[in-house]
């Protein structure tokens, strides 16, 4: 099994002392996004747990934690790291201090098990193409040495957020200015030996040496264990989308950065509402076990295959 923490939610930023609770313990409870009253069991054992994958904008209260995570699991973070100002991100701490923490987070574990997520990019009068191009060579360079690979898509406009981009005059890249970004975006990762790649993305700018990124990444996984991954393509998740399967264990409307583009929240109210509900104790994210839940015990296996036929050292950082 390869754990998602999460897609849905930053679990790092939000419910990190509920996450450390539920590895100790050793399950967690996990309610069906589009049937409340289903709900999963998942088992957090080492022999069935390849790797975690964490997501986060904020990750920093995690760091103390590395050590005892790592007896469960090897793990890596697709780190966003957005150049935004508060009308766009508004309850992340600066973003020196997210690029400190960056830093110390590859220090600890490695370049190669943080991804830097620069996502999405959007135009508007503030934010214009020039302003995109900037701060991301400014972006790459203080990151330099802190991870090898950038990620990058653009935005998406879900129905759900086309009323907060039309308040702040977002608007979706045309090819142009698609391309001028993957132009300059790919000299700018050049330099400073960054592997530039984009995140379901229908449009191929190989030209650029832009690689389509797989999040939930196989090959990745593979050096992290030493192990071929037998992992399929996710196909819960979109037709672009390169990642394997995976178990995401968050819940939407739970995450309290509230940016405005952002997909996994639905309106600040819920959002409010769901936060109140949680305890750090319960197995449940949010919440605590209802008299209509039907919990069932998923089935988990390893995705372990052969081991690899040239030795990987293993990764004992905290011993």
């Amino acid at each position: 099994m390869i754990l998602s923490v999460s897609r849905r939610t930053d679990i790092p930023a939000f419910y990190s002392q509920w996450f450390m609770n539920r590895l100790r313990e050793g399950y967690i409870l996990v309610r069906n996004p589009m049937n409340y009253y289903q709900v999963s069991k998942i088992l957090l054992q080492k022999e069935t747990t390849d790797c975690i994958v964490f997501w986060s904008k904020n990750p920093a209260p995690l760091l103390p934690h590395f050590a005892e995570i790592e007896k469960l699991a090897p793990f890596y973070f697709q780190y966003t790291l957005n150049p935004y100002e508060k009308d766009i991100e508004p309850y992340l701490p600066t973003v020196e201090q997210r690029m400190d923490t960056m830093k110390k987070i590859a220090a600890a574990i490695g370049k190669e098990r943080v991804i830097w997520r620069y996502d999405p990019i959007f135009i508007s009068e503030k934010y214009s193409l020039e302003w995109q191009i900037e701060h991301f060579a400014k972006m790459s360079a203080e990151l330099a040495g802190s991870t090898d690979t950038c990620v990058f898509s653009f935005l998406d406009l879900y129905s759900k957020i086309q009323g907060n981009a039309n308040a702040l005059g977002l608007r979706t890249c045309n090819d142009e200015e698609i391309a001028d970004i993957a132009e300059n975006f790919s000299k700018i990762a050049a330099q400073h030996k960054m592997q530039l790649k984009t995140c379901a993305e229908a449009v191929d700018l190989e030209k650029y040496n832009i690689q389509h990124s797989h999040c939930i990444d196989a090959e990745l996984i593979s050096q992290l264990t030493g192990y071929e991954i037998g992992a399929k393509k996710d196909a819960n998740q979109r037709m672009e989308c390169g990642c394997v399967e995976s178990v995401d264990i968050g819940q939407y409307n739970t995450c309290s950065h509230k940016c405005v583009y952002c997909y996994a929240n639905f309106n600040a109210k819920s959002i409010e509402t769901m936060v109140k509900r949680h305890n750090p104790k319960s197995p449940f994210l949010i919440g605590e076990q209802e008299a209509a839940d039907k919990i069932n015990e998923r089935k988990i296996k390893s995705l372990k295959g052969k081991p690899l036929s040239e030795p990987v050292n293993e990764i004992s950082l905290f011993e």
